[in-house]
């Protein structure tokens, strides 16, 4: 077929086409939310055919069949998953493997990484990777700051590694399980859970390779806020004169003249505390107990007229501030957490731990000190929070386990329900791996188990649900369903069919995973994979060719997501954790990309007997 032999599609198609470009053009909008750009694409399919009907061969499509996809197999596969997912966060239940590897990075640096990427990889094939990095990020991050080497060059390679094991099984992320369950619904033969394990293995051995070897030595250097282990804020006393500004001044006055000011306690003679109410009058002697930064306390002393002291002692050149037992930690705002899509002024964070917020970081931003109106920002997964207070405190918010947190010890919290939640989790995956009920029964039975359990909450269950991955999912499966019952999707694999003639079947293959992979990177993942595999097997079909492997080259490439760091949650919280920049995923991720897409478009035509 020549593209002159092409027929001109149905204008319902065509429409259907163009709602596609728009969709992920909107998808790539960061100002726009994912969740508002897939309701849009969905209403529009829905609002569209049912006011412009639309009938093949006699059949006519209901736009109430799109909304199929809130039920669709898959969907319910992936949202258990994640809950399931959520279950071995909240009981520590990887805690083990984590002391393991800390133990290692003190011994052997080099063999660690190593081992860090194989176990990110290995786990990452059977649990959702998101947990995996919650779990290594703070090990890595506690290592480095012990050993003197920049976070930086490990906490990619590590974020990486967990995409690379992701591919290995129709498990290990969303985006395979769509892809299979979708090319199911097609014709296509069901892809089993080790279906597609060689191909990965062989790929991701050089993949691995890369990450150990060659991308921790082209990292530039990054630096956290961590690496400076100095407090920002200290505890301090202004003593009050006589004569001086704020002696007979009430409490509101003395705020007034010192700025912003803020007084815990009024310490008045060795054993009394004055409420420290704005009518407050201020007497010579007494003490204020603030909290700030030294040039703050500096200034405030300035003002009022006051001596400053740190303990009992005045503060000097031989008696500086000094902080005792205060920590700083990076708080980072994970998938699920209660701080997703709140802000830190309506989450009440700083009540609720106790805990003075010093700073906000999100990709793209610079890390900038906390102001009125930062408390007032919605909170992204990835954003980080710069926190300093007691350790104990600290320690706490970690037990809890409600946000991901970076500092500098590498104590994980546990539970004694943790193996009981690692064993349903086994479950979940023995009994789909060995056909005994499909993964969206065993997920679904297992995240019942977690709740009967006490290893879930409903809270935590209901906060494991991402919105955006439900909605990004359904909307993509009704365009995919669109493509399809219009002729779209064999029209456009007749256009690529078309303007590739005479290229060989493995090129054609490859050509596929490449523009599969350059669209991840831009787009979501699934949606990039809801809307390729229909078209994918459309190319097979023309070319009288086996679907599985255009099929594997859609859900490969789909999953390449390593050149930008919007490309996958993960990416943004080692983005946040190491301080790195956009261009330094290019610089690693397209190498890793050209790896895995050379090794594939070797390995696909090999294993399927297709000519190259």
């Amino acid at each position: 077929m020549t593209p002159a032999d092409l027929a001109t599609p149905n204008p319902h198609a065509i429409a259907v086409m163009l709602l596609t470009l728009v969709a992920l053009l909107l998808f790539t909008r960061e100002r726009l939310a994912l969740e508002t750009s897939s309701l849009f694409v969905l209403a529009a399919l829905v609002l569209g055919f049912e006011l412009f009907p639309f009938a093949r061969e006699g059949v006519r499509l209901h736009a109430t069949d799109f909304f199929l996809g809130f039920g669709h197999e898959a969907l319910v596969a992936v949202c258990a998953l994640m809950i399931a997912g959520q279950g071995l966060v909240r009981t520590g239940a990887l805690e083990p493997v984590g002391r393991l590897l800390a133990r290692a990075w003190g011994v052997a640096p080099s063999f660690s990484l190593l081992l860090t990427l194989l176990i990110g990889a290995l786990f990452s094939a059977f649990v959702n990777n998101v947990p995996i990095v919650v779990l290594l990020l703070p090990i890595l991050i506690s290592v480095s700051l012990r050993t003197g080497n920049p976070p930086s060059a490990v906490l990619m390679p590590m974020g990486f590694a967990t995409l690379v094991g992701g591919m290995s099984t129709t498990i290990g992320t969303s985006t395979n399980l769509l892809v299979v369950s979708v090319a199911a619904d097609l014709g296509v033969p069901r892809f089993e859970m080790f279906d597609f394990l060689l191909p990965v293995a062989i790929a991701g051995s050089v993949a691995i390779l890369y990450l150990w070897l060659i991308a921790p030595r082209i990292m530039p250097i990054r630096q956290t806020e961590l690496e400076d282990n100095r407090p920002r804020v200290f505890s301090a006393q202004l003593h009050i004169p006589e004569d001086s500004f704020a002696d007979g001044k009430t409490l509101s006055d003395a705020i007034d003249k010192a700025g912003d000011m803020k007084v815990s306690r009024i310490l008045r003679g060795e054993q009394t505390y004055v409420t420290p109410l704005p009518d407050a009058v201020l007497r010579a002697g007494d003490r204020l107990l603030v909290n700030d930064t030294a040039d703050n306390l500096k200034e405030f002393e300035s003002a009022l007229g006051a001596a400053l002291y740190s303990a009992n002692a005045p503060v000097d050149e031989d008696n500086p501030l000094h902080a005792d037992d205060q920590q700083l930690a990076e708080v980072v705002v994970t998938q699920g957490s209660s701080l997703e899509g709140s802000s830190l002024s309506r989450s009440h964070f700083a009540d609720n731990y106790q805990l003075l917020t010093l700073a906000l970081h999100r990709a793209g931003w610079q890390m900038q000190a906390l102001r009125a109106q930062v408390h007032d920002i919605r909170l992204r997964v990835g954003d980080v929070i710069l926190v300093q207070g007691a350790r104990d405190h600290i320690s706490e918010m970690k037990r809890r386990g409600d946000v991901l947190v970076l500092d500098a010890t590498a104590d994980l919290p546990t539970t004694r329900r943790a193996p009981l939640a690692m064993l349903i989790m086994a479950a979940i995956i023995l009994s789909a791996a060995l056909g005994l009920v499909p993964i969206a029964i065993s997920a679904l039975v297992g995240v019942l188990a977690m709740l009967a359990t006490n290893c879930l909450s409903w809270r935590d269950a209901v906060r494991a649900l991402n919105t955006q991955v439900v909605m990004i999912v359904v909307a993509s499966l009704a365009l995919g369903s669109a493509l399809l019952d219009t002729g779209a999707a064999d029209y456009l694999a007749q256009v690529f069919v078309a303007y590739t003639q005479g290229v060989s079947p493995g090129g054609l293959l490859s050509g596929l995973m490449l523009l599969m992979a350059l669209m991840t990177n831009i787009v979501s993942n699934n949606a990039a994979a809801l809307i390729g595999t229909p078209i994918a097997i459309g190319i097979a079909r023309q070319l009288n060719l086996p679907a599985e492997p255009f099929v594997l080259a859609v859900l490969f490439g789909a999953n390449m997501s390593y050149a930008t760091p919007i490309a996958y949650k993960t990416n943004l919280l080692v983005m946040s954790a190491g301080g790195y920049l956009f261009a330094d995923f290019l610089r690693i991720g397209i190498p890793l990309t050209l790896i895995m897409w050379a090794a594939f478009s070797w390995l696909l035509p090999m294993l399927y007997g297709l000519a190259w």
